[in-house]
């Protein structure tokens, strides 16, 4: 999983980067804007990893990992630039999702330069932005088209994607996110090679001070209207990330926060992303993987190698929630709940998946 932090220059969006990754960017209010995105892997803290390590003792343990790209500040001044390097341009396209760093703090230098914060204000100039990316891709894209149908050279896929790109462009002329329309699949189809940012998953981070964090829930609530929210006391998480797990832990409950930075966005992008977690166990390894909820038996297959999904005969299935229950899985046995599965299977959150295959 890919997320991708956007945000106005010196709204904390490193500092967020950094309570995230452990990461030790710098992030004082001097420091100089930069185009350069930075990019960290975190491991997804589950429970039921840690508890099946324990039964299997396996010889390696690889949990789900959350991929942290940190993109350059947009500019707060209308300062006209490109909105993203050619490489942050690369990697936000291939983000699962975006998180839109909103600032609600203030500093004396900031609040000089800047005004004070704005959350609604930063929003606007932020989708602005993104809409404004996807809406010059589009027209492009369409004056292209309309060059091969005046020249009679047009084709059936081509009127397709003329009348998807005619149906965004009309959203984002309206300063509207693509994801908005709710358009199907199938609509989406002729528009997948251009990977739209207003087409990806969107959440907002609100980037609050240590003093003020938790008393936002009239803006949570307004902010929820359009995505989902996670607030971060971004200085202080940050500073957290350097400590033990005991020192921190302690802080941690003192401000009524009940998991950590990096916990709680993964979380929520699960969440908003639509994923679910299967897992495979042995002496070996125990090993969590990422599919979509909904995926099949034999899409969980294709996620570990692709030649388990084209020789694909039965997936053995068990839930970990039964495993724990009776404590091994001979007595799942017994009990018949150990299943042998097709390739239509509907994968559920928690199964513990062994694949049958013959290539």
């Amino acid at each position: 999983m890919r997320i991708g932090l956007i945000g106005l220059e010196k709204s904390g969006k490193t500092t967020v980067f950094n309570a995230l990754t452990g990461s030790n960017i710098d992030t004082n209010a001097y420091a100089s804007g930069k185009n350069e995105p930075n990019v960290a892997v975190v491991q997804v803290a589950d429970p039921r990893v840690d508890k099946l390590t324990d039964m299997y003792k396996p010889k390696k343990v690889a949990r789900a990992t959350v991929e942290c790209m940190d993109l350059g500040g947009v500019p707060a001044d209308g300062e006209k630039r490109e909105i993203f390097s050619p490489a942050e341009l690369a990697l936000v396209k291939n983000a699962d999702a975006l998180a839109l760093v909103l600032r609600n703090f203030s500093h004396d230098l900031l609040d000089g330069v800047l005004g004070p914060p704005d959350p609604a204000r930063d929003r606007n100039a932020l989708l602005t932005e993104l809409v404004l990316s996807d809406l010059i891709l589009a027209e492009t894209r369409l004056e292209r088209i309309d060059h091969f149908i005046k020249r009679g050279a047009s084709t059936p896929d081509m009127e397709l994607e003329r009348k998807a790109l005619l149906k965004v462009s009309g959203a984002l002329n309206a300063n509207r996110p693509i994801s908005s329309l709710g358009m199907s699949p199938e609509e989406l189809k002729p528009l997948r090679g251009f990977r739209f940012l207003t087409e990806k998953p969107m959440l907002f981070v609100l980037n609050s001070d240590e003093g003020g964090f938790g008393t936002h829930q009239g803006l949570v609530s307004v902010l929820e209207g359009e995505f989902r929210v996670v607030e971060f006391a971004g200085q202080f998480e940050m500073e957290l990330s350097r400590l033990n797990e005991d020192e921190a832990r302690e802080f941690m409950e003192e401000m009524r926060i009940g998991a950590s930075a990096k916990d709680r966005l993964s979380m929520l992008a699960y969440e908003v992303l639509g994923y679910i977690t299967f897992f495979t166990v042995g002496a070996d390894e125990v090993k969590a993987w990422t599919i979509r909820r909904g995926d099949t038996a034999v899409d969980a297959a294709g996620a570990i190698h692709s030649d388990l999904a084209r020789g694909f005969i039965r997936a053995e299935c068990f839930s970990y929630d039964d495993l724990v229950s009776l404590g091994s899985e001979k007595a799942l046995r017994d009990k018949g709940l150990f299943r042998l599965e097709g390739k239509n299977y509907l994968v559920k959150d928690g199964d513990i998946l062994s694949i049958r295959f013959n290539t």
